[in-house]
């Protein structure tokens, strides 16, 4: 990484103002790095929360929000279910789903996974018009 000479302005609290043009640079070296921001702002000698404002206003400012380091958002076709224990589960229990319209599924047995996911997979797809 390049790193310019010059002297550094400070304000009367002992901050250092980093130009628009270096902060550019120090994030287009971090977006080629495939460092953390933690990693990346102790290697460059910024303070991380500095370091993440200007990261956050650049993804606002491109519209994205997301990035390769950040979480995955869940996929737009996912949907959260609410499970209920009811009971100690025991060596013979079975896990039961109750889905819209009054359908019951239960499974006793890993090996049956495949299956119900298939057919919820199948439930989720509209039904054809005879």
């Amino acid at each position: 990484m390049e790193i310019e000479a010059g002297i550094l302005k400070t304000d009367t609290m002992g901050r250092v103002f980093t130009p628009l043009a270096r902060r550019e640079q120090l994030l287009d070296e971090f977006e080629r790095s495939g460092l953390s921001g933690a990693k990346f702002a102790a290697l460059v000698g910024i303070k991380y929360a500095t370091f993440a404002a200007w990261a956050q206003a650049r993804r606002r400012q491109r519209g994205t929000e997301a990035t390769s380091k950040s979480p995955r958002k869940p996929a737009a076709n996912m949907r959260w279910l609410e499970a209920v224990v009811d009971g100690a589960p025991s060596s013979g229990s079975a896990l039961r789903l109750c889905l819209s319209g009054g359908t019951r599924l239960e499974i006793s047995d890993a090996t049956q996974i495949p299956l119900v996911v298939a057919l919820l997979a199948a439930l989720e797809k509209p039904a054809l018009a005879c």
